[in-house]
């Protein structure tokens, strides 16, 4: 991936996209993970290359490709990727990163990653044997809490993760169980109902949570609640045609998922949402050609 970022055009589009938009804190997901962040570094020289810096940067280890030791699966095979804490070929891939404008306090960030799903309060998860359920960490790829300053003093806070598909499984229905209490896990800290003490506004969730409302596979009662809660506001940003729909996801076989809402932007009540959308142009208008190589668009809000 390293070597993709000087020179894959997917990675030209989305520096263009983040040049163009511009945003002061960004997201990015499925960034491979290196300890020394020279993905992450080379990528944000493309980006400013492009016209917007980013000084300020983070990545923690993901838990996808992080080995257990252990038969995850119960397919008798050791040390594949369904046998990683997440699905993964390799430690560190599809991890995650921020760049910001805003400075990071670095050391106040806060990593739920190491959650095991049993611990979880209310987890749903199906039978497991005793061995994998006292290794099995809830967090696919990840839960951070990363406080980012304003410019008038305060500190936002930054919960972000991104769940794991709730499809590729059988009838145990083991991802869509992960999947659901992976968006959980949100509520469950709101509430006061994890070791860690909820944090304070403002804040704001963002990640992809790799499920709709309405559409697509999947168990939609955690994701339900949080959309619904009165902490928070769901703005639901648009881009025109393709409505809320955050993926361009094939569409072609009766079975394929087709465009749906996976990506949100959850800021706390006491935000003020001033505009935000989903970059998704149609074909000849600015930035199309950029956005069509891109899978996941590029969600955004302004906030005051």
């Amino acid at each position: 991936m390293l070597r993709d970022v000087a020179a894959d055009a997917r990675a030209e589009a989305a520096a263009r996209l983040l040049a163009e938009r511009a945003p002061d804190v960004v997201l990015l997901m499925g960034v491979d993970y290196d300890a020394g962040l020279r993905l992450v570094d080379a990528f944000a020289a493309r980006v400013a290359a492009a016209g917007t810096a980013y000084p300020h940067r983070l990545s923690l280890r993901p838990n996808r490709g992080m080995a257990t030791g252990i038969d995850l699966d119960g397919d008798g095979r050791l040390g594949e990727p369904d046998d990683a804490q997440g699905w993964g070929r390799f430690a560190g891939e599809g991890g995650m990163a921020i760049l910001s404008r805003l400075p990071i306090r670095t050391g106040e960030v806060t990593d739920l990653s190491a959650l095991l799903w049993r611990d979880l309060p209310g987890a749903i998860p199906p039978p497991l044997p005793p061995e994998v359920a006292a290794v099995q960490r809830l967090s696919t790829t990840g839960h951070w809490i990363v406080p980012v300053d304003l410019p008038d003093g305060r500190v936002l806070r930054l919960l972000v993760f991104h769940a794991t598909p709730p499809v590729f499984d059988g009838p145990e229905d083991r991802n869509g169980r992960r999947n659901h209490d992976e968006v959980a896990l949100w509520s469950a800290l709101l509430d006061g109902r994890l070791p860690v003490a909820p944090p304070p506004p403002p804040l704001m969730i963002a990640g992809n949570a790799n499920l709709d409302p309405l559409d697509g596979q999947g168990r939609r009662e955690a994701l339900a609640a949080l959309l619904a809660d009165p902490r928070l506001q769901d703005p639901a940003p648009r881009s025109g045609v393709h409505g809320t729909d955050t993926v361009d996801w094939p569409e072609a076989a009766p079975d394929d998922p087709g465009d749906l809402r996976v990506v949100y932007l959850l800021p706390s009540a006491d935000l003020q949402v001033r505009d935000g959308g989903v970059i998704w142009p149609d074909a000849g208008q600015p930035l199309a050609a950029e956005a069509g190589l891109i899978r996941h668009k590029l969600v955004w809000l302004r906030v005051e």
